[in-house]
């Protein structure tokens, strides 16, 4: 946890305890003059708390200090709006203990089936402080000033499905400190970044929806043994997907990688890591980039493309006012790195090469690619494969028109 969230927690404390009995209640939020009202009503055994269709102005957070909870709401008709300007969460998820133990953990708490929105002035939608197996689903969370969700040490199987994060100030997800982490079936869209994954373990993002990002898509650090698949990930201002900070050991397979400004995927630091069965169009900048502090990478089966579709035809044009609309295609960049494997890709509409690399880029294995249609917007003729002369370069058996 950083310094930031540690002020904020401590500025937060102490609030209601949750009532004292054992058994857990049902509880209609409906009932009580204030939504915090109606959670403070769990005893400490937890429960389940309704809460009714309306729209709830807040201007501290509602905090959930119970294990064993559950926040359930009518759909997009309950919305929590969030009118605080000091920077605060509109929900706080923590042990009441947390103030004495900062390593205090709930476990089990589900949020569900409501709307959270916030202003430029006010923090996260939902921030949630050491909860384990939480479980966060059919929400619509958007407009906040700060991350639209924030799970900091939320250790032990995080899961975040089938909700909509949309046009928060900074990440619509940011983990910190996760383990087993499920991120499935979700849309985000103009977050800063969508998602940034950091000093985590095992995450699985799969099967999300990923549009117009100011920042970057997902941005994954210090992190290890994770898969991203089936992903769309479209029109980010920055980079599709970036790995950083020591990452080993992730696959990044059957993405559909589309008109990202900046590029693809940059590996800026990871290795042991497969980038396999993408399809990257569109690309401007690069496909893939692989830098120096990265060794070690698989990358195959790719599909690398313009906006051509048959019979001498690209559906873009090939100049544009906005750069965002043109004809584009890239391929893969390798700067001052080591030990890798190209294979069975294919190359196609590329303004430059399928493979370019610097004089300091070594050990490399370049076979069974096919390439066509490349230097597009190169003057003279353009190198398939732009390489350095090196006897640790294995170039053969690839077919380049």
């Amino acid at each position: 946890m950083n310094r930031i969230h540690a002020a904020l927690l401590c500025s937060l404390l102490p609030f209601l305890s949750p009532a004292q009995d054992e058994s857990p209640r049902e509880i209609n939020a409906g009932d009580f003059p204030s939504l915090q009202e109606a959670i403070n009503a769990l005893p400490v055994t937890g429960g389940i708390v309704h809460l009714p269709p309306g729209n709830f102005a807040i201007s501290e957070p509602l905090r959930i200090s119970t294990a064993e909870t559950r926040l359930l709401g009518s759909g997009p008709s309950t919305h929590i709006q969030n009118q605080n300007e000091e920077g605060l969460p509109a929900l706080l998820l923590q042990s009441p203990e947390i103030g004495k133990d900062p390593k205090a953990k709930l476990w089990r708490v589900e949020l569900a089936n409501f709307r959270i929105s916030g202003s430029e002035q006010s923090g996260e939608g939902i921030l949630a402080v050491g909860i384990q197996e939480i479980f966060l689903h059919g929400l619509s969370v958007d407009h906040n000033g700060g991350h639209g969700i924030s799970l900091i040490n939320c250790y032990e199987d995080p899961r975040v499905a089938d909700s909509i994060l949309t046009y928060n100030k900074k990440s619509g997800l940011h983990i910190d400190a996760g383990h087993d982490i499920v991120v499935n079936a979700n849309h985000f869209e103009e977050n800063w970044d969508a998602v940034t994954c950091v000093d985590s373990f095992n995450l699985c993002m799969n099967g999300n929806n990923l549009d117009d990002h100011l920042g970057n898509g997902v941005v994954i650090e210090n992190t290890y043994g994770s898969v991203l698949s089936g992903n769309m990930i479209e029109e980010c201002n920055g980079t599709a997907i970036i790995l950083d900070r020591d990452c080993y050991g992730i696959t990044l397979s059957a993405n559909v990688i589309a008109h990202d400004m900046k590029g693809g995927v940059d590996l800026r630091d990871a290795h042991g890591c497969a980038v396999s069965g993408n399809t990257f169009t569109l690309m401007h900048g690069f496909g893939v980039r692989v830098g120096p502090e990265s060794s070690r990478i698989a990358i195959s089966a790719n599909a690398f493309s313009n906006s051509y579709i048959g019979k001498g035809e690209i559906k873009r044009p090939v100049d544009h006012e906005k750069a965002i609309q043109r004809d584009a295609g890239s391929g893969i960049v390798l700067e001052q790195t080591s030990h890798h494997t190209i294979s069975g890709n294919t190359f196609s509409g590329l303004e430059g090469s399928a493979v370019s690399a610097d004089a300091k880029t070594h050990h490399l294995v370049i076979t069974g690619n096919m390439v066509t249609d490349i230097g597009r917007r190169t003057e003279g003729e353009g190198k398939a494969f732009d390489l350095p002369e090196n006897d640790s370069i294995l170039l053969q058996n690839n077919l380049a028109d």
